[in-house]
């Protein structure tokens, strides 16, 4: 099991990740949405938001009325961000799950 600092580390790294993918920044342009993220095996959550084709401000905490909310268990997400676990196959079999409304999910698809 992964720790706190470890996933506040690569939600991190994965905000840097996008933003420099400048495919990922010009999908996510416009796209102006809370993110929150709950770590299940560690009882703990983060927050965040898209803006301007990039994830700021992730801080820990809950954001209860976030627009998108991921789920995932710490080693998971460590997975996730190491590009060691497929986003798709981890979201197929349940290993993450993302709620939000059909047009974000679909926009996000394009770019995790």
């Amino acid at each position: 099991m992964a720790t706190v600092d470890e996933c506040r580390t690569a939600l991190k790294q994965f905000a840097a990740n996008l933003a420099e993918n400048p495919k990922s920044v010009r999908k996510l342009t416009g796209f102006q949405r809370t993110l929150a993220c709950d770590i299940t095996d560690l009882n703990a959550s983060f927050h965040g938001r898209f803006d301007g084709g990039k994830l700021v401000d992730i801080t820990d905490g809950d954001e209860p009325d976030a627009q998108i909310r991921m789920i995932v268990s710490s080693d998971d997400l460590l997975k996730l961000v190491a590009g060691e676990l497929d986003f798709m196959k981890a979201f197929n079999a349940q290993q993450v799950k993302l709620k939000a409304n059909p047009m974000d999910l679909l926009k996000l698809r394009g770019v995790l």
